[in-house]
């Protein structure tokens, strides 16, 4: 059974981007365009992995994180920070929030995809 990636982002073209890279390696994706909508989509498909833009409209993806790692229903799902934001200090700021890992955007295809690989080797 292919493993599912929640891909939780507000810009049309980055989920497709990221969606497209995933669908072609077989993964299955869900998308999601907010925090909000990322932690109801968490809840009722428990993806295998979420990845998780900052910047975003309703609910931000820190705020959207502490809800998913504070829930025992998902607080064991794995989610890495996709982000614009790739100032050093901001790496460890993500790391410090509880995201099990960080990619800066704009990513490298391959580079991501091996991030991405990690995970389902665990």
């Amino acid at each position: 059974m292919a493993k599912a990636v929640l891909i939780v982002e507000d810009d049309l073209q980055n989920r497709q981007l990221v969606k497209d890279l995933l669908n072609i390696k077989g993964y299955d994706t869900i998308e999601a365009t907010n925090g909000e909508e990322g932690i109801a989509i968490a809840k009722a498909k428990k993806p295998d992995l979420i990845l998780m833009d900052i910047q975003m409209p309703v609910m931000d993806g820190i705020r959207a994180l502490e809800i998913l790692k504070g829930d025992p229903e998902t607080r064991e799902i794995p989610v890495v920070a996709v982000t614009a934001y790739a100032m050093k200090e901001d790496r460890q700021k993500y790391l410090d929030a509880r995201f099990d890992d960080y990619v800066s955007k704009p990513f490298g295809t391959r580079e991501f995809l091996q991030k991405v690989a990690e995970y389902f080797k665990k």
